[in-house]
């Protein structure tokens, strides 16, 4: 019987002749089948994938070269191109569209003999915070069925949960890795904004946006990383000046005494449950027992985040999404239309999802010629000021301690009518996207109801590394 535990042992395994891929890949197959009512997948690739197998099962019976990924099973979130493959960010907008290139991310992890099983459920344009905006319908948590698994990248979160896969790739915007590793009990990392290129991510918010990563252990988060952390000429926003970091030795900085810091704002603020909060305290104790330095930060922007951060994503949104027209590609409506207006209009009303156009329309609103200045700019002056004050953190501290939503994981369907609930939970998250700084959630506690939470690390600008070693050090002592 198949058992997966890490890459690096997968590997050993594959190399003693304890198994291979083909065995890996029909036990991914099976578990997807075996989950099917979770709805986590939009579109399994299950033939390709045998093949790949056989192949590189093959390759490796032959003396070849076992490249970084060799024969890892991975899934990725339909808003990631994957040549050949169906990418509709799960919107009726883009129903049956397929790719045409590869996005740079899966280009990568082909090229280090990755194996791609399928596309992974989402909210629609990843734009939510539960996976309920799908026209796919809703993902369900494998913890309990009646649970939402967190957004937007609910799908490829459950596939880790529930063992679908080996690990898996989702994009989040403004936490939408983050709150589904915290709802599903993994871990998930955003990696600082210009880490990973962003050719290929069908685009929410382009400013914002950052492919991450889902995982059970630090080390495969890492390989991943490692692999996708390249230079890429298709994507501007990449930083040029980002120095190479060998994300895969992250242990090999020993045994170092870290300066953690909270907001008092954040650990105090009455949306927070009191049970994450008093499980976050007795972690910060018990690193001061370790020997790490753990201080409280007053940080008085906190009510400017969420608000911050939804006139920007939104008006980036509007703009972004006035492509999806249904002229060249896309849905296009079979009612009678008057005129070229009528029938943007018509295919865009049709083909777009509630949550979508609430999002576009609060876009174009503060992007409008009364409103620019007013919410657009000023949202901008916030943002500026919160990268600034949190630089000069990290002038002090290595790591700010936050958590990762002020729930745990709630019912399908609760949120459903109150969507400003919905935004003002992602208080916690957002944070990290505004500046632009690598965060990861860490799956180390559980609530009194049962469910998992986690703790959210943010590091300084372009320093993973750091991130992933304190990360490995917090689970190894959970």
């Amino acid at each position: 019987m198949f058992h997966y535990s890490d890459i690096s042992t997968y590997h050993q395994q594959l190399k003693n002749k304890e198994t291979d891929c083909v065995s890996a890949v029909k036990f991914y197959l099976d578990k997807i089948e075996e989950n099917k009512s979770l709805n986590a997948f939009v579109e399994i690739f299950e033939t390709e994938a045998l093949q790949k197998a056989a192949q590189l099962d093959e390759k490796r019976r032959s003396g070849g070269e076992i490249k970084k990924l060799h024969g890892v099973v991975i899934a990725i979130k339909d808003v990631i191109s994957y040549k050949g493959h169906r990418v509709t960010a799960a919107s009726a907008i883009l129903k049956d569209f397929i790719a045409v290139y590869n996005s740079t991310a899966v280009q990568l992890l082909l090229d280090e003999d990755a194996i791609i099983i399928g596309s992974c459920n989402c909210d629609e344009f990843a734009m939510g915070s539960s996976n309920e905006n799908s026209v796919y319908g809703n993902v369900s948590n494998a913890i309990d069925r009646t649970l939402v698994p967190g957004g937007s990248s609910g799908g490829s979160a459950v596939a880790v949960q529930a063992d679908m896969c080996m690990a898996s790739l989702g994009s989040d915007t403004g936490g939408s890795v983050r709150q589904p590793a915290d709802f599903c009990g993994i871990a998930g990392i955003k990696p600082g904004y210009g880490r990973i290129s962003r050719f290929g991510l069908l685009a929410y918010a382009s400013s914002f946006d950052q492919i991450g990563i889902f995982g059970k252990n630090i080390a495969d988060i890492a390989l991943l990383l490692d692999v996708m952390s390249k230079p890429d000429d298709y994507d501007s926003t990449m930083s040029e000046t980002l120095p190479a970091q060998p994300f895969a030795d992250f242990n090999l900085l020993g045994n170092k005494k870290y300066r953690f810091c909270y907001f008092k704002q954040m650990l105090t603020h009455p949306s927070l449950d009191k049970e994450i909060a008093g499980q976050i305290f007795d972690s910060i104790q018990k690193l001061k027992a370790a020997g790490h330095t753990v201080e409280e930060v007053d940080f008085n922007l906190v009510d400017y985040i969420v608000p911050a951060y939804y006139v920007l994503t939104t008006a980036e949104a509007s703009s972004n999404l006035s492509r999806y027209d249904g002229v060249r590609y896309g849905h296009r409506t079979n009612k009678p239309v008057k005129d070229l207006t009528s029938f943007y209009l018509q295919n865009r009303s049709e083909g777009f999802g509630m949550e979508v156009k609430r999002r576009i329309m609060l876009g174009t609103f503060v992007l409008s010629a009364g409103y620019y200045d007013a919410y657009y700019n000023k949202a901008q002056q916030v943002r500026k000021m919160l990268l600034d004050q949190t630089l000069l953190i990290f002038n002090n501290f290595d790591a700010v301690i936050l958590p990762n939503s002020p729930t745990t994981a709630y019912k399908i369907g609760d949120k459903e009518k109150d969507p400003i609930a919905v935004y003002l939970a992602d208080i916690f998250t957002v944070f990290a996207n505004l500046t632009g700084l690598p965060a990861i959630a860490l799956p180390l506690f559980k609530h009194s109801n049962g469910l998992p939470f986690g703790l959210q690390v943010i590091t300084n600008k372009s320093d993973e590394l750091t991130l992933l070693h304190i990360s490995d050090m917090l689970m190894q002592q959970n």
